[in-house]
């Protein structure tokens, strides 16, 4: 159906005049930022989204309960359900400019003020674009900046997307727990710069796998502390241009009431304003996050190579088909997708490290990229742990037989022989064993140096996982 000029709106701001949908709920600075910022082709984060839907409650509540709107109740009213929906993500698809912009945030803290403020006319009874009863600027962003509110929002969106990645990374620990007990008998080859080393289990690399893994998890968990210090009330540039001095004061603690966490206003509002150096450190823990994963998926799939002509000391989950010509071929795909996200979490940091280091004076201009590459790279994390945990690593098998034969017939395994035989004695088995083509256990066997019953006991579970040799 073709649109007609009753079908738009004028509206104006200091650079002229747009017509804008009547039904839209932005306004003309959202479509000036459309038209301006074809960059990443989509939206913000709708975590983001939802987080300024109760920074603006927040302030919303704030500003009521200093007088503003005493008269106009009902208008009240409408800002705060407004401003509630859009924190239930009611109204996140009306949040429609690109996530990658200029202005350190300015077009999508205005394309929220838009959107709250024609939903608040809407539940009013008046239509969109009547300003003049409720204003995106007057009255959404009253006693506000973007500089204030975006990095604000920004910390609560982060918190709650690490809550979810420490809820993901806890549950792949416990799975990898849940390994190490299942394959504690399972004695193999321990190996250093890829070369045979020592005997050691599978259950205690597994059980490694969820130490690092939780290690992670805490990492993660402290991030919260950083994350609760809001610049909240200081406006513009810290200094709280334009708000009352009660409105600093209670703003931060009408957000600890809507969302129940922390949130404390931070002691320098001009030095909050300034820096960017927390979401430097929150990114640093999760790509130390991003570097366990990695380590971890190239060694799942280089147990499980082969599986005839390789480790094969596990056998992963077969997922699908891994060739168009080789028929029957099955490639670790889960750890491969998984080390790719790794990999592309640590590309997030690096983007997000030079944003933020490359704050100006008073205020950082690249926030933007800052909640792209955090937010992305949390929700990245969180589903690759989660991916790896249900479609693999709950599914592994231990080859027992393979693990057997190859500490058989290792020298790896003459290690274990070290407290009976010594150092020097080892090497002469070891030395003899290769020049013979024949595995440690006939040297010692033939030589009547062991009995078979001794060899097993020192090549145990039990003697390989003992700390020390006494």
């Amino acid at each position: 159906m073709r649109m007609t000029d009753s079908d738009f709106r004028i509206e104006r701001d200091l650079i002229g005049e747009l017509p804008v949908p009547m039904a839209e709920l932005h306004g003309i600075h959202t479509a000036r930022a459309m038209e301006n910022f074809p960059l990443a082709g989509r939206p913000v984060h709708p975590a983001l989204v939802r987080a300024f839907g109760e920074v603006k409650l927040a302030c919303a509540r704030t500003n009521r309960s200093l007088g503003v709107w005493k008269d106009e109740p009902r208008k009240a009213d409408a800002i705060e359900t407004a401003c509630a929906e859009m924190a239930e993500g009611r109204l996140t698809g009306h949040v429609v400019v690109d996530l990658l912009q200029g202005g350190a945030g300015t077009s999508t803290n205005m394309n929220v003020n838009e959107v709250l403020a024609n939903r608040a006319l809407g539940l009013l009874g008046e239509p969109h674009g009547r300003y003049d009863r409720v204003s995106p600027l007057d009255d959404i962003n009253l006693h506000q900046s973007t500089n204030d509110t975006y990095p604000t929002a920004l910390k609560l969106a982060a918190i709650r997307a690490l809550r979810d990645l420490e809820a993901r990374v806890l549950e792949l620990q416990e799975e990898f727990q849940s390994l190490e007990k299942r394959f504690a008998h399972v004695v193999k080859v321990g190996r250093t710069q890829l070369q045979d080393a020592v005997l050691t289990t599978l259950g205690r690399e597994m059980g490694a796998y969820a130490e690092a893994f939780g290690r992670d998890r805490w990492r993660i968990y402290k991030c919260e502390e950083r994350l609760r210090v809001v610049n909240l009330g200081g406006t513009a540039i810290g200094t709280g241009l334009g708000a009352p001095r009660d409105f600093i004061f209670r703003v931060t603690d009408a957000l600890r009431a809507n969302t129940g966490i922390g949130f404390a206003r931070a002691e320098n509002l001009v030095e909050a304003t300034q820096n960017a150096d927390v979401f430097v450190e929150v990114s640093g823990i999760m790509k130390a996050c991003a570097a366990t994963l990695l380590k971890v998926c190239g060694d799942l799939r280089l147990m499980s190579s082969g599986p005839e002509t390789g480790l094969a000391e596990i056998a992963l989950p077969a997922r699908q088909s891994g060739s168009s010509i080789m028929p029957g071929k099955v490639n670790p795909v889960i750890p491969e997708a998984a080390s790719q996200a790794s990999m592309l979490v640590f590309g997030y940091d690096a983007a997000l490290t030079i944003a933020c280091a490359s704050g100006s004076l008073e205020l950082n201009p690249f926030l933007p990229l800052v909640a792209a590459t955090l937010l992305d790279g949390a929700d990245l994390l969180a589903r690759s742990c989660d991916m790896l945990r249900r479609l693999c690593v709950a599914g592994i098998e231990a080859n027992e037989e393979q693990c057997r034969s190859r500490v058989r017939n290792s020298t790896a395994a003459a290690t274990a022989l070290l407290p009976v035989l010594g150092y020097e004695g080892v090497c002469g088995v070891v030395e003899r064993a290769r020049r013979e083509r024949r595995s440690v256990r006939e040297i010692v066997l033939d030589e009547n140096i062991l009995t078979a019953e001794r060899f097993e006991e020192l090549i145990s579970p039990e003697a390989v996982c003992r700390l020390g040799t006494s």
